[in-house]
């Protein structure tokens, strides 16, 4: 059997009709940006995340980026970010002229750790942008209350955490506004690239909707200097369609969880998020185990048909992007730790039972031979 780390074309399939009447009615419209079908869109995704708002953009990252600009964050200031994370969460800091300042992830979510924030705030600091790391929510009302002691605005990186939920809040509105991605790959994925910002700030949601479009309110009248970065409109009318089964296929996929972590909780390190709180919450965007002989590990899976993805095999501190920031290895030990010995299983709405019975195995006999071997 072969298990592939993700079958995109999956969740075509399975809606095909109604996909191909989506893009059929959108060819047949004639009105292809900033039309119908992405307001649409807007009311339902910013509904299904109980935010007031939500504007569609061109991509996460331009989600992000806009999101701090709109809140008129720029040179001279410091955004904390997570040291473990996709580069991307950087970049967008990097974009509007400010400083990323790193801090560690707490061991047991890989999420920020909220007890290490406060050491790195400085006059300078702003804001606090969080990520909702694999689908896990972070611990926001612990960002909340530093942020309140320090008068910072809180934002949040959701590009892995469609329909994640916390205890008091959904992703979608949690902190100042959220960023997401709907890459192909994504819990919501596009056939192609797409973005959106979700808030309950009005003013900040205006002026987003300004920016993604040429600081543009009516045509030809530009008011500031904003960018090109609108989902379109085949985008938000497919997303239209998978929108309604994004709920079950989460649920699938802590299904998939479930069985992992039940098969494979002596064989390797596997996430924390195995309460049954957290897995109600958790939307299971990537399933990371840890093995000390990872590369092994991955060659061995292979061989047994198992897909496997490393995410991220290099952290952004020790990325060339920033070599300018003067860090070291060693600088972010626990981030490292991560990144050196991280492993994705596949994980998707769409894996046969057989085939999850077929990774907790190939998972289990590939350990005991690394075992063999090092006996």
């Amino acid at each position: 059997m072969y298990v592939p780390f993700l079958d995109v074309g999956a969740a075509y399939r399975e809606l095909k009709p109604e996909l191909d009447a989506a893009w059929q009615r959108v060819m047949d419209s004639g009105s292809y940006i900033l039309g119908r079908e992405l307001a649409a869109f807007e009311d339902e995704f910013g509904g299904y995340c109980h935010a007031q708002h939500c504007i569609g953009v061109g991509n996460g990252l331009d989600a992000l980026t806009l999101i701090l600009k709109a809140s008129g964050i720029g040179a001279g200031d410091e955004v904390i970010v997570p040291a473990n994370t996709y580069i991307a969460t950087w970049l967008a800091v990097s974009a509007v002229g400010a400083t990323p300042v790193p801090v560690e992830p707490d061991e047991s979510t890989f999420n920020i750790d909220p007890a290490a924030i406060e050491a790195a705030i400085t006059p300078r600091t702003v804001a606090i942008l969080a990520v909702h790391l694999y689908g896990l929510p972070a611990d926001l009302d612990s960002l909340r209350d530093i942020a309140a002691k320090h008068a910072l605005a809180v934002f949040c990186d959701a590009a892995q955490a469609h329909g994640a939920h916390g205890p008091s809040f959904t992703v979608g509105d949690c902190g100042d506004a959220a960023g997401f991605s709907f890459y192909p790959g994504k819990n919501l994925g596009a056939l192609g690239d797409g973005g959106a910002v979700t808030t309950s700030d009005d003013d900040l949601a205006a002026r987003i909707r300004r920016l993604r479009n040429y600081g543009s309110e009516v045509k030809y009248h530009n008011v500031e200097r904003g960018a090109n970065s609108r989902l379109d409109e085949l985008q938000a009318a497919l997303l239209r369609v998978k929108l309604p089964h994004l709920d079950a296929w989460n649920g699938r996929r802590r299904w998939v969880a479930a069985c992992y972590i039940a098969a494979l909780d002596q064989v390797v390190r596997l996430p924390s998020a195995n309460s049954s709180a957290q897995l109600s919450g958790h939307a299971w965007h990537l399933f990371v185990i840890q093995h000390p002989q990872r590369a092994a590990l991955q060659q061995f899976l292979a061989v047994r048909g198992v897909g496997t993805l490393i995410h991220y095999p290099v952290p952004p501190h020790l990325q060339p992007a920033y070599a300018d920031l003067g860090f070291k290895r060693g600088a972010f030990p626990i981030t490292e730790a991560i990144h050196d010995t991280c492993l994705s299983l596949p994980m998707g709405p769409h894996l046969t039972d057989a085939q999850v019975d077929h990774v907790c195995t190939a998972v289990i006999e590939s350990c005991a031979e690394l075992q063999r071997i090092a006996a």
